[in-house]
């Protein structure tokens, strides 16, 4: 049947087409003509030769990108879901719906088992067998954390060890010849110098997955001290934690935001010279100013994680305020630089050595001490038994005294992170329910019998994958294309998985209550 309304559109249609291709059109004859004559110049304004300084240095970021980016990693952190909380990501379950959800359990149902809740962030891999650094707040209270790699190979990694004082964490994915980043050093930078910061946020997801950004600044200041790490220990762990904070930044202006927290912070040489870690923002995203902690603190953190566990901090063993220009009048000090001694706690280091109350500590081992985070810092670097020459103001004079350091008595923080070899459907994010009569009509099929999915983990394999809740499993196969095993109880479901091991692809053919079917393929993180 003629329908004039389709017909204008078709011909509205043809008549915008033909316009975009200029076909039969002078548009495209207009365009030929005009490229012919050289009236639009297709020519360079500048010539290479007048612009090779900022063509070299073009150059540099895409190569410094290329080397880099393949040993930055994704992060994603799941930690306790909270009743009445939907996971990241997951919209409220509308009202309409949650009767088809309900059997699973909402996230936001209090009667209900919480899902996970997933974060992201970013790592960077230092040895070729998966050592990862990263933020402790990335990876802190997680039950479970997957790496994903450039190359969309995909781990789960344990938890080395975690320092909430620094926000430096290091954790491990079984992997061999992996791509690593060499560690440079912070202790000679300068203002100005050019640095890449690089993350890979993970936001989004499928088609729109954000995946890695690489963002150039300068080195904008030095010994920043954002009290972000002090605040967060006070509020979880009280006055006294919070008091080991170190905070003795490096600032930058190359964007930084909380899906980049943890990648690395790269010099014009490609060597880490920081880690990604806060900003300052009202909002919760960049505004100009992003921190890293210095590479030679993370440095000293990850050994002792690696080798114990846990930070062996060295301790001086003093309260300290630092000299304001007032202070530095009365004092008699030539300028206003060091920390004021405001107790030397008894039977500590720095009491034993001699040192009181109002003594200025200006240098350490000849390294001049401006503020508080930096002697903080100075200290952390060394290990507990070491001798540290310390030079202080005493009554207008200056003095100098040596004293063996002792160990801060932060003790050992308890890690939660599953390591590889849980069970196939933890890995994959996934549970399985008997579909009994009453789930049969909740959920619209027709018969009873045979297994169902249960919850999904909405970041994991599965969820990734497109696998919702409610969808019956048909049969589940392995490396053959096509072949698949028939399931009919929970009991077929784990037999069959107890066959694979990280790093296989699981195949499932699922089917809905409407009779519709589709395959999901799977690969078991390693």
């Amino acid at each position: 049947m003629y329908d004039p309304l389709k017909s204008k559109t078709r011909v509205l249609f043809s008549v915008v087409i033909a316009a975009l291709l200029g076909v039969g059109g002078a548009s495209a004859i207009g365009w030929t003509a005009l490229t012919a004559n050289a009236a639009i110049s297709l020519t360079p304004q500048v010539s290479d030769a007048q612009v090779q300084p900022a063509l070299d240095l073009s150059e540099a970021f895409v190569n410094l990108a290329e080397v880099v980016t393949p040993a930055v990693i994704r992060i994603e952190a799941e930690r306790p879901g909270v009743a009445g909380a939907s996971p990241q990501g997951m919209p409220e379950v509308p009202e309409e719906f949650r009767d088809f959800f309900e059997p699973f359990g909402l996230p936001d149902d209090p009667n209900g088992v919480p899902e996970p809740m997933t974060a992201g962030g970013s790592g960077f891999i230092i040895s070729p067998d998966g050592y990862i650094l990263t933020n402790d707040h990335v990876v802190s209270g997680a039950t479970r954390i997957r790496v994903f790699l450039a190359d969309r190979r995909e781990y789960v990694a344990e938890i080395i060890g975690s320092d909430p004082t620094t926000d430096v964490a290091v954790i491990k994915i079984n992997g061999e010849g992996l791509p690593t980043l060499s560690l440079g050093s912070s202790s000679g930078l300068r203002v100005g110098e050019l640095v890449l910061a690089i993350g890979n946020p993970g936001l989004g997801g499928g088609a729109s997955q954000l995946d890695y950004t690489v963002t150039q600044g300068i080195v904008s200041a030095l010994g920043r001290g954002l009290p972000v790490i002090r605040e967060g220990l006070f509020r979880q762990e009280g006055e006294e934690a919070a008091g080991y904070a170190i905070e003795d930044f490096i600032q930058t202006d190359a964007v930084i935001n909380p899906g980049n927290s943890g990648g690395p912070l790269v010099d014009v040489r490609g060597q880490v010279i920081g880690i990604n870690s806060a900003i300052a923002s009202r909002t919760g995203y960049y505004q100009g100013y992003g921190f890293a902690i210095p590479i030679d603190l993370a440095r000293r953190i990850m050994e002792d994680l690696i080798d114990f566990g846990e930070v062996r901090r060295a301790y001086l063993g003093i309260q300290m305020e630092p000299v304001s220009p007032v202070d530095a009048e009365y004092y008699g000090l030539p300028r206003t630089t060091g920390v004021i001694v405001m107790q030397a706690v008894e039977g500590g280091p720095a009491a034993a050595a001699g040192l009181q109350r109002e003594d200025i500590i200006v240098s350490v081992d000849g390294e001049p001490v401006e503020r508080s985070a930096q002697l903080q810092s100075i200290i952390a670097q060394k290990r507990p038994g070491d001798e540290a020459r310390i030079q202080y103001y005493r009554e207008g004079r200056s003095q100098e005294v040596t004293i063996r350091l002792g160990q801060s008595p932060l003790g050992a923080r308890s890690v939660a992170a599953a390591p590889p070899g849980t069970a196939a459907p933890s890995l994959l994010g996934m549970e399985f329910r008997p579909l009994d009569a009453q789930t049969a009509q909740e959920l619209g099929y027709a018969e009873p019998g045979g297994v169902i999915v249960g919850p999904v983990t909405q970041a994991g394999p599965a969820g990734r994958a497109g696998i919702r809740p409610g969808q019956r499993v048909v049969a589940i196969g392995g490396s053959e294309v096509g072949q698949r095993e028939a399931v009919s109880s929970i009991a077929d479901v784990n037999r069959i998985l107890a066959g694979f091991e990280g790093g296989d692809i699981v195949s499932f053919e699922l089917a809905t209550p409407d009779g519709s079917s589709a395959v999901r393929n799977l690969r078991i993180p390693q």
